[in-house]
């Protein structure tokens, strides 16, 4: 069985990439699970989607926590442990990572026996940004890295999944898929097929045994006023905002919590 994640933040088109992947593969006659997994529907919050792929029925459910190829749209989400992107990967996992840092470097870095290859999405044409085309060129990344799948079947399963974008918006994720295909022409088919697992080849939960408290402490109350600045979600924005302090009228207007209730005014 063949094991696929894809991280990335939210609107980088990781779902969009494990439907592709998913089509391309059914397409070839692989019986196919793809899902995406994320909680708040926030842009620029860590999320990832995966894909299984067997030509017998697949019996795995949920999450895969041993991947045979993981593949990051973006690199910044690498450290960032609620990410999840290094879980599970060993020496039989390859990584694939959307950089322009090397896969040497990364490899370097993270201190790992996976395989780590660096590429970048292609740009489109006559220079245009690849943003917003993320998820077909890792799509196609993944499909090229696996090796039994042709640029036929990713372009079939980019009709299949965004004809109802438009021509315009069809034919640029098309352009930018078959370039990232191509790109990793030296890398095809290094991802090799993950065994078969039983129903005891896992490893147990890390469980943590909390002391129970008493009903009023445990009821679900946020009881500190004023404490929303010490959560840490500056990482999730694709964009940070700028604050003109000396225009604030200080009217405690929600979205500037984060900034002790200042904002720009009109």
């Amino acid at each position: 069985m063949y094991r696929i994640r894809f991280h990335g933040r939210g609107g980088q088109g990781m779902k969009t990439a494990s439907r592709i992947l998913g089509t391309a593969l059914f397409l070839e006659g692989y019986e196919v699970q793809d899902a995406p997994r994320y909680g708040a529907e926030r842009r620029g919050a860590p999320i990832f989607a995966y894909v299984r792929a067997d030509k017998h029925t697949i019996n795995e459910r949920g999450i895969i926590d041993n991947p045979d190829l993981v593949v990051v749209a973006d690199d910044t989400l690498v450290p960032v442990p609620a990410a999840g992107v290094l879980g599970g990967i060993d020496a039989h996992t390859v990584l694939l990572i959307n950089s322009d840092t090397g896969g040497d470097t990364w490899s370097h870095r993270l201190a790992t026996s996976a395989t780590v290859i660096a590429f970048q999405v292609p740009d489109g044409e006559a220079g245009a940004t690849a943003v917003g085309y993320t998820g077909a060129a890792c799509a196609a990344a993944a499909a090229r890295l696996l090796g039994f799948l042709t640029a036929k079947h990713i372009e079939q399963a980019i009709h299949h999944e965004l004809s109802d974008l438009g021509d315009a918006v069809l034919e640029a994720n098309l352009h930018i898929a078959r370039a990232s295909f191509n790109s990793l022409a030296d890398h095809a088919g290094v991802v090799a097929e993950g065994v078969l697992r039983g129903a005891s080849d896992y490893s147990q939960p890390q469980w943590t045994t909390l002391k129970a408290e008493d009903v009023a402490m445990s009821a679900p109350v946020i009881r500190a006023a004023a404490n929303s600045e010490l959560s840490k979600t500056g990482s999730w924005r694709v964009e940070r905002p700028v604050i003109d302090y000396e225009r604030c009228n200080r009217c405690w207007w929600v979205p500037c919590h984060n900034h002790h209730g200042r904002r720009i005014s009109d």
